[in-house]
């Protein structure tokens, strides 16, 4: 009988992979620390409450843009096989993206009081983009707007936006959603791709400069300088939406090879 082969023995993790490994989880982590405290914010209020808020998730953006590339750089997977970080991401993404932007624009009164209801719609909607398997395509793109609604919450604060038409556009890109447009995915590899992560590194820089000059009352009133840096941040999000839908649609349009 001819002899079974034995599985060849996984190579022994160091300790100080692990802990490197630990320490990464620990990184992706803390962006729950930063949700835990923009719940605070929105729920005690004040003055500075939405500034904090707002500058806390761009603190949540950053640390959900780089611990990707330190989990790649200790090997996770095999540092710490136990533990499932993209879960944990997942997790604290969905707050930071999704649920605490969503209650910052009810507790800013950016829609109107009695349709607060609706934002049950980009909350499921979210749901629904957060647990479909193919949402991050081969090619390097997200399939259907990509739950930004920590931006989204941002540009109806700082812009001149009547709650009726506020709520429209939640809603609105609510059923983007589900709508299978490629939008880009700035940390995948790509030429476009880069062009959105450089560009996207100078829109952040513009972002904490708006967030920073964002009026501390509690109705507040906005100068003509924060409004005209709002709008000529607000440039990259279209540049963003723009090139992702003429990339779908050429996509679309384009003729059908024949084998």
């Amino acid at each position: 009988m001819a002899e079974t082969l034995a599985p060849q023995a996984a190579r022994p993790v160091s300790l100080i992979r692990k802990v490197l490994g630990w320490c990464v989880h620990a990184f992706t982590a803390s962006g729950l620390a930063c949700a835990a405290v923009i719940l605070y914010l929105l729920v005690r209020g004040g003055p500075d409450a939405v500034r904090w808020s707002f500058l806390l998730m761009i603190l949540a953006t950053i640390i959900d843009a780089v611990d990707g590339t330190f989990a790649r750089a200790v090997r996770i997977k095999e540092a710490v096989p136990s533990f499932d970080g993209r879960r944990l991401d997942d997790i604290t993404d969905f707050l930071t993206y999704t649920c605490l932007p969503l209650m910052l624009v009810w507790r800013a009164g950016l829609i109107p009081e009695h349709a607060a209801p609706w934002l049950i719609a980009p909350l499921l909607a979210s749901a629904y983009g957060f647990c479909q398997v193919d949402i991050k395509t081969p090619d390097g793109y997200f399939l259907g707007f990509p739950s930004l609604w920590n931006v989204v919450a941002l540009y109806l604060y700082a812009l001149p936006i009547p709650p009726w038409p506020a709520l429209y556009i939640l809603l609105f890109l609510a059923f983007l959603t589900f709508v299978p447009v490629k939008h880009l995915y700035p940390s995948m590899p790509g030429r476009l791709n880069r062009f959105a992560t450089i560009t996207g590194a100078a829109w952040g820089l513009l972002a904490v400069a708006l967030v920073w000059s964002l009026p501390t009352d509690a109705a507040p009133e906005f100068s003509s300088t924060e409004r005209t840096l709002a709008y000529i941040s607000l440039i990259y999000p279209i540049f963003y939406m723009v090139t992702s839908w003429s990339i779908t649609l050429k996509a679309w349009t384009r003729p059908a090879t024949t084998a």
